[in-house]
């Protein structure tokens, strides 16, 4: 699952990267200015929870006693970047107003940083 953890989270990075030329590029001329900063957010935060997705997965190569916290931090902070960063992108792109979902995904980035901490204090070097 470390494997796997540290390709989604290279790949969201990818993305994220995209995501932010897009919106400073072709997007903006189209996306109001409250929009863009909401976009311009999700951007952000998906760059975050890729890194930090790098970091789970590497962690559970590193303190692989402990690898079932990291996979779960890493689940959470995919979890998070769908919740989160894709209904701020689903606001500023469509004007959908999805934003009911958001803060779930705030509570799995969150989690997923407590999940990682506790794994990590758990280890055994």
């Amino acid at each position: 699952m470390g494997r796997i953890l540290f390709a989604l989270g290279a790949l969201l990075a990818g993305v994220s990267v995209a995501a932010g030329a897009y919106g400073a590029h072709a997007g903006a001329k189209f996306m109001s200015p409250e929009s863009l900063i909401t976009y311009e957010k999700a951007v952000r935060y998906q760059m975050y929870h890729s890194i930090a997705m790098l970091a789970a997965g590497m962690a559970s190569f590193v303190w692989p006693g402990q690898k079932s916290f990291f996979n779960c931090a890493g689940l959470l902070f995919l979890s998070g970047i769908v919740l989160f960063s894709f209904s701020l992108y689903t606001i500023s792109l469509t004007g959908i107003n999805i934003g009911a979902i958001t803060p779930f995904g705030g509570i799995a980035f969150v989690l997923g940083w407590l999940v990682m901490a506790s794994g990590a204090w758990k280890a055994r070097v």
